[in-house]
């Protein structure tokens, strides 16, 4: 599943492929991690590596866009998801760019350096983010340009802000609640993600092969995307590409913890965003799935989850139970085995083992709670009884129509 921007079409990026594909043992990866590595021969040793804090992993299929002009803070405060007045240089944040119906369109990771604020995406989306900001500077003293041709990203299992003489680095701020969002989901010190140490730097694209070989130099070792991958689910972190449609409103994904700012001035979908959060519930729920790895099948990103059970199909086959969601990320943990995110309805309980599709057949998957089907946030506002005939009180589901 893949977002879409409502008010023009996805423009195409180009894949640029790594020069360090050309490593022995590289695998190419595929869909949005296509142009770098997968693995390099040793996927589960790459990712122990990874989450021991000992290796480095090329994004630099990521998009980079930079803003700068000495409006640039308060504007993109004015048409997105986060509050980035103030924001002191090498202070990472995340910002949500909304459909006026409050569907996500875009995200991305922000970090100023004092003179530019850089915005992380995904490398498909940045020509169009580009594009999109380019048409909302109007008079405003801002200049955007898509970097991606120039800047590389690296991602390293550091828990730390870019430092003075540093590169431009993004701290993921996930899962920590950040001043004005909420949360869904678990508290912080008892989230899955909260021991995830991650981090983006920025380098110089024609410096990529040395600022991999420093690391290497250093006694890290280079990882592929399965690796990251596999820690990024476990974490229940949301991602552009995957787990994003274009019926996404973040409440769905818990990414009000860390992308989202309730209380700030009006941006385009805040309506939505206000509207679930005081008075409705989000229509669907992220899930992590723990598969049966018994018959060696795996499923692929969109695969339809079911409930189990159901009629027999044609000819005696099989009962097929009814379908609730579908799978957005796959991954191969190396403790954990194989395991999804997935994003269901609202709707399919939470405390059933549920069944999903597969080349050759289905698997049993364990559902892991991420957002609770009641879809109640921590600092939801009580219920109120009806003040006028026609009105929603707070706390009841709000009309299918507001999102």
């Amino acid at each position: 599943m893949t977002a879409g921007t409502e008010d023009a079409p996805q423009a195409e990026a180009p894949t640029r492929t790594s020069p360090l594909l050309a490593r022995p043992g590289a695998v190419a990866g595929s869909g949005p991690d296509a142009g770098v590595a997968w693995h390099y021969g040793d996927p589960t040793g790459e990712q122990r590596a990874l989450e021991a804090g000992g290796a480095v992993v090329d994004l630099s299929h990521h998009g980079v866009v930079r803003v700068k002009g000495p409006d640039r803070l308060t504007w993109l405060n004015s048409i997105t998801s986060q509050n980035l007045l103030g924001l002191a240089p090498r202070t990472s944040t995340e910002l949500l760019v909304l459909s006026p119906q409050g569907h996500v369109e875009h995200s991305a990771g922000v970090v100023d350096d004092g003179e530019s604020t850089w915005l992380v995406t995904e490398g498909s989306h940045a020509p169009t983010l580009a594009a999109w900001l380019d048409r909302m500077k109007f008079a405003l003293r801002v200049e955007i340009t898509d970097m991606t041709d120039e800047i590389a990203v690296l991602g390293e299992p550091r828990d730390a802000e870019g430092a003075e003489g540093e590169p431009v680095t993004w701290r993921d701020p996930w899962p920590r609640t950040a001043p004005g969002g909420t949360r869904y989901g678990p508290a912080d010190d008892e989230h899955p993600g909260a021991h995830r140490a991650w981090r983006l730097v920025l380098v110089p694209r024609a410096e990529l092969p040395d600022a991999v070989a420093s690391r290497e130099a250093a006694g890290w070792r280079l990882a592929g995307t399965w690796a990251s991958e596999a820690l990024r689910v476990e974490a229940w972190r949301p991602r552009l590409a995957t787990e994003v449609d274009h019926r996404s409103i973040p409440h769905e994904l818990d990414w009000l913890r860390t992308a989202v700012h309730l209380n700030k001035g009006c941006y385009r979908g805040q309506e939505t965003i206000a509207r679930v959060h005081n008075m409705g519930r989000p229509p669907r729920r992220l899930v992590m799935l723990h598969l049966d790895g018994s018959g060696h099948l795996l499923p692929v990103a969109g695969a339809e989850v079911r409930l189990p059970g159901g009629e027999p199909g044609p000819d005696g086959a099989a009962p097929v139970g009814r379908p609730v969601g579908n799978v957005t990320s796959v991954a191969r943990h190396h403790e954990l085995g194989p395991i999804a995110l997935a994003v269901l309805k609202r709707s399919a309980p939470e405390d059933v083992e549920l069944v999903v599709d597969c080349d050759g057949g289905a698997v049993a998957a364990a559902q892991e709670v991420v957002v609770p089907g009641e879809g109640v946030s921590v600092d939801r506002p009580a219920p109120r009884g009806p003040v006028a005939r026609g009105i929603t009180p707070r706390g009841q589901d709000a009309p299918r129509s507001m999102i």
